[in-house]
């Protein structure tokens, strides 16, 4: 999602990041080490506000949930809402053009061929090209990302930061793919990134209560099998007007070619239009394997 760290110069992939120090901190354990390496590939075609495949333990961090922006940019290296209303489809959609049809009819489709899936949302989300990274940042450095992400809302909220001057933009709802090798299981590393994700987008500040589901097996209608978790923040201090309570929900499964990885929806919560938990589960029911060339 463009903000004005567009153009910014690429940042040096931080040290391991380390997850919310309070509440569940015993369940936010190291998903990759594995995955800590592919951080450092990826983190050069971010800007200034991203990291997908990132750090083992993706979630230390310091700026505000939804004001701390999110930027997007071509992947190099490894690295809906209820209603229809947001960013429409058309000319500045990247996959307008797509092949893969969507299941769901009059939905748009998500296609991940690096992580060899793809997924439905609502027509009203606005879907980015598949090598897309998008991933938020500390201080410039980024902690945690995911490539071929879809939003809601993308300009839901901007705010403008007082230290850098800089003005960011941030969606009501996100969802994308990331890697998951080197988890000890798929049942671990779906729970650690649904908490990750909240404690990098909503609460770095570690100032709500995070809790967590515990994760089962999921199997989609459309084949892709693995573990699901979600979490939720509350009580996020509120420290300008993009700040929110969230949610986030994941799916770790194992691709056409072996690997791990996890899906992730981070959505507001708590907010006008948020999200729905029926719609979410929907949009994840939608999960298909994509062979490669698709």
């Amino acid at each position: 999602m463009p903000t004005q760290a567009w153009g910014s110069p690429a940042v040096q992939p931080p040290g391991a990041p380390e997850p919310p120090r309070k509440k569940n901190r015993t369940a936010v354990i190291a998903v990759v080490a594995a995955v800590a390496v592919v951080a450092a590939a990826a983190v050069t075609a971010v800007l200034v506000t991203n990291n997908d495949d990132g750090g083992k333990k993706e979630a230390k961090g310091g700026k505000k949930p939804s004001a701390a922006a999110s930027s997007s940019s071509p992947a190099q290296g490894d690295e809906g809402g209820d209603d229809t209303s947001g960013d429409s489809g058309g000319e500045d959609n990247p996959r307008a053009g797509q092949t893969v049809e969507p299941v769901i009819p009059g939905w748009k489709t998500v296609t991940n061929p690096k992580r060899h899936n793809a997924f439905d949302v609502p027509a009203g989300w606005y879907v980015a090209s598949p090598d897309t990274m998008s991933s938020y940042s500390k201080d410039g450095k980024p902690i945690i990302s995911m490539t071929g992400p879809a939003y809601y809302k993308r300009d839901r909220c901007t705010v403008k930061d007082k230290k850098t001057g800089f003005t960011t933009s941030s969606p009501l709802a996100g969802a994308g793919t990331k890697g998951a090798q080197g988890a000890k299981t798929q049942a671990q590393a779906a729970k650690t990134e649904a908490l990750n994700w909240l404690y990098a987008v909503f609460d770095q500040d570690e100032t709500g209560d995070f809790k967590s589901t515990t994760p089962k097996k999921f199997t989609s209608e459309y084949g892709v099998k693995g573990y699901s978790s979600s979490a939720t923040v509350t009580g996020v201090k509120k420290t300008d007007k993009c700040s929110s309570d969230g949610k986030a929900f994941t799916v770790t499964y194992t691709d056409v070619n072996g690997d791990w990885a996890t899906w992730v929806l981070y959505s507001a919560k708590g907010v006008k239009d948020e999200i729905s938990d029926e719609t979410i589960k929907k949009i994840m029911n939608t999960l298909r394997p994509l062979k490669s060339g698709s």
